[in-house]
């Protein structure tokens, strides 16, 4: 299914407040897996970094005297899949979605997961046609009417969140994550990924319907097992 017509385009351009050099980065990043071999999961990567480092500099100047850990806490409920779905919403990419016909008729426009990964490969493509600036401008932008909660819950801390928080305490790196393999027909994958800690040598594994839902699974195991080995 294609729907990414050059006026949907064009209005989202003028949403995103930025003008493609390349129209083809905005394209492929709205493309999922099910429609071509040429999608989007290597500009989400990107953009997953782009919009961690964003969010990370609009934090440290909002919240000029919290310390790491509840900042790493902030940030991850600002990262969060809900957040970027909402965030993805309200810039309409959904009708804009290019999907194969099994994703789109089974809800896949509307599916919370696949419109998170999309905007985050949308930041990452406005990085590679202007540069990091021109990125970090756009996520401070979509941030100006989400909520900046400097107490949010210690207990909705989601399993990376808690991993990575457990790591900084005992003055160790963060974790790698990468996909070891996906199962199954383009619209209905699981991801397996890995979870490294390559300071201890460790390595746990988790499965699930996204990239960010395996991730968070193989978080989950590798936290059981740090915890089992200090009890």
């Amino acid at each position: 299914m294609a729907s990414s017509s050059e006026g949907g385009l064009a209005g989202l351009q003028a949403r995103l407040q930025h003008a493609f050099a390349d129209q083809r980065l905005l394209q492929m990043a709205l493309t999922h897996r099910s429609f071509s071999s040429d999608h989007n999961e290597r500009l989400e990567f990107l953009g997953d970094s782009v919009l961690n480092l964003a969010v990370s500099h609009l934090l440290y100047r909002r919240l000029s005297t919290m310390p790491e850990g509840d900042l790493s806490r902030v940030r991850a409920n600002l990262v969060k899949q809900d957040t970027l779905h909402q965030l993805a919403v309200k810039l309409a990419l959904s009708p804009l979605l290019r999907l194969g016909e099994g994703e789109a008729k089974s809800g896949g426009p509307n599916r919370p997961s696949i419109l998170a990964d999309a905007l985050e490969a949308v930041i990452g493509a406005v990085y590679l046609d202007a540069g990091y600036a021109a990125a970090q401008d756009l996520v401070h932008r979509l941030y100006e009417a989400v909520e900046i909660n400097p107490r949010m819950d210690a207990a909705s801390k989601d399993p990376k969140t808690e991993l990575q928080e457990w790591l900084q305490g005992h003055k160790m790196k963060l974790p790698v994550y990468r996909v070891a393999g996906t199962l199954g027909a383009a619209h209905k994958q699981t991801f397996e990924v890995e979870c490294e800690v390559p300071e201890l040598g460790l390595s746990e594994r988790g499965i699930g319907g996204s990239r960010r839902a395996g991730e968070q699974a193989a978080a989950a195991a590798m936290l059981i097992r740090l915890k089992s080995r200090r009890a």
